[in-house]
């Protein structure tokens, strides 16, 4: 597969409170759009998103990241989650719109995918075909639970689980359970000795690069058999 690096975009999404910065990967040949959610620890322009993007474009998986508002503001303190929605509600009109007929899909980076479930649970983002999560944060590390995900059993899309096996936010025998209630409308692709930010250790034999790849690789799958 030829590795080909497509150029961002840069947009601006009208939201509650602000403007927001955008960037929109999208490759001549693409045939899903996602709406790409940042995490808790860094925004839109980090580099394992810019991978992932990158990755994806290659793959036929046009992109739009944005800036959630707190990060838009340069502040460290998380906007508490009505805010947050409100921003992923004005991302996803805009990626409706910028997705020109593709099928649309929805999700994101931690946090970011989970505020994207917890938006789908409300059934206000029906549009979007499944919903795709890098890294669900099923629990804070060191204190394990399955609260986070109560939400899930009201989504009503297709979702896609991609974790790291050594993931410390969610135990992956606290997750099985989760997703195996779910049913078949929840997947799973696990990283082998990927942690929650995707990285392995050199002993595992793969770099974090081809971690990325085998994730972008998991995600075209997704959109290709949901779409």
């Amino acid at each position: 597969m030829s590795e080909i690096a497509s150029s961002a975009r840069a947009l601006h999404i009208a939201a509650e409170g602000g403007a927001l910065d955008a960037l929109e990967v999208r490759p001549a040949n693409a045939h899903a759009y996602l709406l790409l959610a940042h995490g808790a620890g860094a925004g839109m322009r980090h580099a394992f998103l810019e991978a992932a993007a990158q990755a994806l474009a290659v793959r036929g998986v046009a992109t739009l990241r944005f800036q959630f508002p707190w990060m838009q503001r340069g502040e460290r303190r998380i906007d508490p989650p009505p805010a947050l929605h409100d921003a992923l509600r004005a991302a996803f009109a805009e990626a409706l719109r910028a997705a020109g007929g593709l099928p649309i899909f929805a999700g994101g980076k931690s946090l970011g995918g989970r505020m994207t479930s917890q938006v789908a649970a409300k059934g206000e983002l029906a549009e979007a075909r499944g919903i795709v999560f890098l890294g669900f944060p099923l629990h804070l590390t060191g204190k394990p639970g399955t609260e986070r995900a109560a939400h899930l059993r009201d989504v009503a899309q297709p979702m896609l689980f991609v974790q790291g096996t050594r993931d410390a936010l969610a135990e992956l025998a606290l997750l099985r359970p989760v997703l195996a209630e779910l049913g078949p409308i929840a997947r799973l692709q696990l990283e082998d000795d990927a942690d929650h930010s995707f990285h392995v250790r050199k002993r595992s034999g793969r770099d974090d690069a081809a971690v990325i790849a085998s994730l972008a690789d998991a995600v075209a799958r997704f959109t290709r058999e949901v779409a």
